[in-house]
C-alpha cells in the first residue's frame, strides 16, 4: 500500500510537471509558445471583431497606423490597472489618428458587463469582444493583460506580457518612434 501511494505521487508530479510546460509553452505548437500566428517580426494576424457600440473592426483597415492589440479581462488586476495610462495614451495619440487602441475584452460576458465596468473605469479607446476566444487562441493569448504592439506596416514589433504604464517616458519614446517612422 505504502508504494502504491508514491506511485501515485510519482505520477501526479510528473503530469504536473508535463502540464506546467504545456502551458509555459515550452512544447512546440503550446498555447503561450512562439508557434502562434502572432510572432514578432511577422504580419499581424486579421480578425474582425465587434466593439461595444456593436461596429465591426477590422484590424487590418488599421494599416498606417501603429495599433496596440491589448487583451483583457474585467477581473484581472493588473489589466485593470493599466487602464487609466492606456487612456491617457489614447487621449493624447489615439485621437489625432497617430495610434489606434483595441482593447479585446477575452469573457463570453463581456458585452454584458463591460457598461457597469465602464462606470468604474471610464474610457474613450474601443473595446472589442472575442466571446469565442477565437481571436485570444489566434494569437495565442493565455496571460492578462497581453498587448501587441504593430506598426504602420501590420508587422507585430513587440510584445507585452502584464501591464505597463503605457505613458512611461520610454514607451511614448518607442511608440513616438514607430509612428514618425
Amino acid at each position: 500500500m505504502k508504494h502504491l501511494k508514491i506511485v501515485l505521487v510519482l505520477v501526479a508530479l510528473i503530469a504536473s510537471g508535463v502540464i506546467g510546460f504545456y502551458l509555459s509553452g515550452s512544447f512546440d505548437g503550446a498555447p503561450g509558445g512562439d508557434a502562434s500566428g502572432a510572432r514578432i517580426g511577422v504580419q499581424a494576424p486579421d480578425f474582425s471583431l465587434v466593439d461595444s457600440e456593436g461596429r465591426s473592426r477590422r484590424l487590418s483597415s488599421l494599416r498606417g497606423k501603429v495599433v496596440l492589440v491589448n487583451f483583457w479581462a474585467t477581473w484581472c488586476p493588473p489589466c485593470r490597472a493599466e487602464i487609466p495610462s492606456m487612456e491617457e495614451l489614447y487621449r493624447n495619440y489615439g485621437r489625432d489618428g497617430k495610434l489606434e487602441l483595441l482593447a479585446i475584452n477575452v469573457e463570453p460576458e463581456g458585452p454584458v458587463i463591460i457598461e457597469e465596468f465602464s462606470k468604474e473605469y471610464p474610457h474613450s479607446f474601443p473595446v472589442l469582444f472575442d466571446i469565442d476566444a477565437r481571436v485570444q487562441n489566434l494569437y495565442g493569448v493565455f496571460k492578462f493583460p497581453e498587448t501587441f504592439i504593430i506598426d504602420k506596416n501590420g508587422i507585430i514589433v513587440e510584445k507585452v506580457v502584464g501591464a505597463i504604464d503605457w505613458t512611461g517616458p520610454e514607451v511614448l519614446s518607442y511608440l513616438n518612434r514607430l509612428i514618425q517612422e
